[in-house]
C-alpha cells in the first residue's frame, strides 16, 4: 500500500496491519482529515507509462499544496522532504502521489502546466529536520507575544496561530478580524522582534475552529477538526425546515457561526415536508372559528392547532385531515370542527404495542423467587388430646382433683374395668395406671375419646383409603 513507509506496517491480506484504519492514515504522525486513502497504491503502471509528476505536500494543520517532482525521485506517503518556497526552503510530509494528485487538482481548480506549482528539491536530511523542528517549537511563544503587541496597537484583530517556515526564515501569522484591519506598524515591529519575514493571512471563523480543534456539543470532537474539509454556508432556513427554535446559543458553534451539522439531515427535512401543506398565511376555517398552526412533527405526519379563542388547546390533525380541510374552504364549505378523534385513534394505532395474554406468568421478573411461607399460628397437633378448651363461657379446671368431665354426645368407653386415659386436664392421679391390653380399643392413639371439643373420632390420616365415618382399623 502507498501507506506502508508511514507507520501503518505491512500489509496483509490487502489491509495494512498497524493502526488497522484501512489505509486511511497514511503519515507518520497519526490519522487525520488531510490524508486522502490512496486505492491505486498497490497497483502498477502500464508499460511504457511514466508516474505522475506532481505530488501533494502537507504542511502544519490545514495547508496542502502541490510540488513537481523534476527530479523523478521515488517519493511515498509519509515521507518528508524539502520543497521550494519563497525565500528560502520548507520541510513538509508526502500526502499523495501517483494518479490520484490528478483528481486533487481537479477538485481545487488548479492547472496541470501551471507555472505557479513549484517544485520539490530532494528527501529531507537529518539537518534539515533538526531545523525544521527547532522552527516548530518557537511557534506558541511567538503568537503570545504577538498577541501582546497587536493589543498595545490597538488593533482589533485575533491572532489564533503562527507556523514557521523549515529553515526559519519565514513566519505566517493567521489571524481573525471583522473589519478591515491596517497592519502595516504591526509587520515591522513583528519582523524586529523575532527577526524573520512576516507573513499575515487573514481566516474565517470556521477555519479558526478547524486549526484549533475542541469538543462540539455532542461531545464529540469538532468535524472540522477530524473530517470535514470544505465549509458551505449555513444559513437560518435550514433551522427553520428542521423546526428548530432560533436560539443563537444553541445553534452556533465554538466559532460563533451556525453549527455545520445544521446541513447534514437538511434534504431528508425537505424530502418529508413535500407531503405537508404550506401554511404560510392560512388557516383553517370552521363555523367554530379560525385554527392557525402551532408547531408541526415531521416524521409523525402531524400538525397541531389551535383556534383563536382557546390558543392554548392544541388539537392534533394528521395531514390527510388538513389537506380535506384545506380543499372544503377552498369550495366554501366550513365544516362545525375540527375533529382530533380520527388523528387520535389513528396515533393510538401507531404507537399502540402488541396484546398478548399472559398465561403462565412467563414475563414476571419474580417468577423464579421463593414465596414466602404463610406464618403458622400454633397449629394442634392433629393426635394431641391438649386440646384447649374454646368455649368462652366454660371455665377453665384448676382444680387437680376435680374430674375431668366428657362430653356426653361423646362415646364413653365401655369397659368397666379400664379407667379413661387422660392427658393435660384429665385425671393427673399417679395411682390411675393405663390399661396395656393390645386388644383394649381404647389404647389406640390415634382416638381422642377424651377431648371435650371433639364430638366425632377423627380417622386415622396414615389410613387414605378408610372413608371418613368409619374407625380406623386396628390389629386383632
Amino acid at each position: 500500500m502507498g501507506c506502508g513507509s508511514g507507520g501503518c506496517g505491512t500489509e496483509k491480506n490487502g489491509v495494512p496491519a498497524g493502526c488497522n484504519n484501512n489505509g486511511s492514515c497514511g503519515t507518520a504522525d497519526g490519522c487525520n482529515k488531510l490524508t486522502v486513502f490512496d486505492w491505486l497504491g498497490n497497483m502498477n503502471l502500464p508499460e511504457g507509462q511514466s508516474q505522475f509528476d506532481i505530488v501533494e505536500v502537507r504542511f502544519k494543520n490545514s495547508r496542502k499544496e502541490f510540488f513537481r517532482n523534476l527530479n523523478n525521485l521515488t517519493l511515498s506517503v509519509g515521507e518528508v522532504i524539502a520543497v521550494e518556497a519563497s525565500p528560502g526552503h520548507d520541510i513538509g510530509t508526502v500526502s499523495l502521489t501517483g494518479e490520484l494528485v490528478k483528481l486533487q487538482l481537479k477538485k481545487r481548480n488548479v492547472n496541470f502546466d501551471s507555472e505557479e506549482i513549484r517544485k520539490v528539491y530532494r528527501k529531507a536530511k537529518q539537518s534539515d529536520i533538526d531545523k525544521w523542528k527547532e522552527a516548530q517549537s518557537l511557534e506558541v511563544n511567538t503568537m503570545f507575544r504577538a498577541r501582546t503587541i497587536a493589543l498595545k496597537l490597538g488593533l482589533e484583530m485575533k491572532l489564533s496561530d503562527v507556523e514557521f517556515q523549515g529553515d526559519k526564515s519565514k513566519a505566517i501569522f493567521y489571524y481573525t478580524a471583522d473589519a478591515r484591519v491596517d497592519f502595516r506598524e504591526l509587520i515591522k515591529v513583528l519582523a524586529e522582534e523575532f527577526k524573520v519575514r512576516v507573513e499575515m493571512r487573514q481566516i474565517g471563523a470556521r477555519q479558526e475552529a478547524a486549526r484549533l480543534g475542541g469538543i462540539g456539543a455532542c461531545g464529540r470532537e469538532l468535524c472540522c477538526s477530524t473530517w470535514l474539509t470544505d465549509f458551505r454556508t449555513v444559513s437560518t432556513s435550514a433551522a427553520r425546515y428542521q423546526q428548530l427554535s432560533l436560539n443563537p446559543l444553541k445553534l452556533a458553534g465554538q466559532c460563533g457561526k451556525l453549527k455545520c451539522c445544521l446541513n447534514y439531515e437538511l434534504d431528508s427535512y425537505i424530502d418529508a415536508l413535500k407531503e405537508f401543506p404550506d401554511m404560510d398565511g392560512k388557516k383553517l376555517l370552521t363555523k367554530k372559528g379560525e385554527a392557525f398552526l402551532q408547531k408541526t412533527d415531521i416524521f409523525r405526519r402531524m400538525m397541531w392547532f389551535s383556534y383563536r379563542h382557546d390558543p392554548g388547546v392544541f388539537i392534533p390533525l394528521n395531514v390527510k385531515t388538513v389537506h380535506s380541510v384545506l380543499e372544503a374552504n377552498a369550495k366554501g364549505d366550513l365544516p362545525d370542527d375540527i375533529k382530533s378523534a380520527i388523528v387520535t385513534e389513528a396515533l393510538a394505532k401507531a404507537v399502540d404495542q402488541p396484546v398478548f395474554e399472559n398465561v403462565v406468568g412467563q414475563d414476571s421478573l419474580t417468577r423464579f423467587d421463593r414465596k414466602p411461607k404463610a406464618k403458622q399460628h400454633n397449629k394442634p397437633n392433629r393426635n394431641n388430646n391438649n386440646k384447649p378448651n374454646n368455649n368462652p363461657n366454660q371455665k377453665p379446671n384448676n382444680n387437680p382433683n376435680q374430674k375431668n368431665t366428657t362430653n356426653p354426645n361423646q362415646k364413653t368407653n365401655q369397659n368397666p374395668n379400664q379407667k379413661p386415659k387422660m392427658q393435660g386436664g384429665g385425671n393427673t392421679n399417679p395411682n390411675n395406671k393405663p390399661n396395656n391390653n393390645p386388644n383394649n380399643k381404647n389404647n389406640n392413639p390415634n382416638r381422642n375419646n377424651n377431648n371435650p371439643n371433639k364430638k366425632f373420632n377423627k380417622p386415622n390420616n396414615d389410613n387414605k383409603n378408610t372413608p371418613k365415618n368409619d374407625p380406623p382399623k386396628t390389629d386383632t
